[in-house]
């Protein structure tokens, strides 16, 4: 507990709620309604106050470094936990290295959080301000789901509901006419995201190999038999991709013998793969093979003439990756 992580969750969440409105824009019309002028809406970081105070301070309207309106703010303003999407805080499960495909890891069930933001709208004409919001509010009914990549070590990605809550308006007009007049729209947010902990290494916790022990007696240290029964994982699938040769005649999705061109590389009792079935070889006669069809619950289908057939061998086995289906291969000593 409290070793050093930082999977740059918050700030992966931050930004990514920025990105919704950093591409804007209003147009400006004059009195016959042509459009004289198409703006894109900056969209800053930070507190709202900081914008309306240096607005304030800006003496001289005409300068040419003054503020310019309409614009955009938003701001991370808290998070609480929520309970209603807890999930069980001692599951753990595993994903593959997306750096190192021999490699897994494992992470604990993340812990739901609500963060909140404020997104302000300044602006200086009510047109443009409406303009603006009309252009977020039909996206959120009242949520938005934002895909995120929360953990970058595992490639985890989310997606994030953000419920708009509600909506504010407020005119800042006050004073003589040379006074700026604001008006600001506040939009309030809250994103259901995810923190999750450090993810650590679990190539070594994988169970690869499991073994039974039957012993007769009741002095487990002097039995007069023994037999143990070990099992091992079974690809069901060809992983390497070379074909070992091909159908040679077209074969029925009930068919029992399928002919090929070559039986070079092929051996009975061994498993073979055709396009997606599963087959198992119960005897080899000249160029024709005794098989039994849809093994492993693959299903049975029609193979032409020419379609590839693939050797699974222990080289696929050691392929199997996380989540793929298998089979398995026992042994009695």
């Amino acid at each position: 507990m409290f070793e050093y992580f930082y999977n740059e969750i918050l700030r992966r969440t931050i930004i990514s709620f920025g990105t919704l409105f950093n591409a804007i824009t209003i147009k400006q019309t004059n009195s016959s309604d042509s459009i004289v002028n198409t703006i894109r809406v900056p969209l800053a970081y930070g507190p709202t106050q900081k914008f309306l105070a240096r607005l304030e301070q800006q003496a001289d309207l005409n300068k040419s470094t003054s503020i310019t309106l309409p614009r955009m703010s938003f701001e991370f303003i808290g998070m609480t936990y929520d309970p209603s999407r807890k999930v069980s805080t001692t599951q753990q499960y595993t994903v593959k290295d997306p750096d190192d495909g021999s490699e897994s890891k494992k992470i604990y069930m993340p812990v739901p959080y609500n963060m909140q933001f404020e997104l302000s709208i300044m602006s200086k004409l009510n047109d443009d301000a409406l303009q603006i919001v009309e252009q977020i509010l039909p996206f959120f009914q009242p949520s938005y789901n934002l895909t995120v990549e929360l953990v970058e070590s595992i490639q985890e990605k989310r997606d994030i509901p953000v419920i708009l809550e509600n909506i504010t308006m407020q005119d800042d007009y006050e004073g003589d006419f040379t006074t700026r007049r604001v008006l600001l729209y506040t939009l309030r947010f809250t994103a259901k995201t995810y923190l999750f902990g450090p993810a650590t290494s679990a190539t070594k916790d994988i169970i690869k190999k499991a073994s039974i022990s039957y012993l007769t007696g009741t002095d487990t240290t002097n039995t007069t038999r023994e037999v143990t029964y070990s099992t091992v994982p079974r690809a069901i699938k060809n992983y390497t991709g070379d074909a070992a040769t091909t159908v040679a005649v077209d074969a029925t999705k009930t068919a029992k013998l399928i002919e090929v061109e070559s039986v070079s590389g092929l051996t009975a009792k061994s498993y073979i793969a055709i396009n997606d079935e599963e087959l198992f070889i119960s005897s080899i006669t000249g160029n024709k093979l005794t098989v039994k069809r849809a093994q492993d619950k693959t299903t049975a289908t029609e193979h032409l003439r020419g379609a590839e057939v693939h050797v699974i061998d222990s080289a696929d086995n050691a392929l199997i990756e996380e989540g793929d289906d298998f089979g398995f291969s026992g042994t009695l000593t």
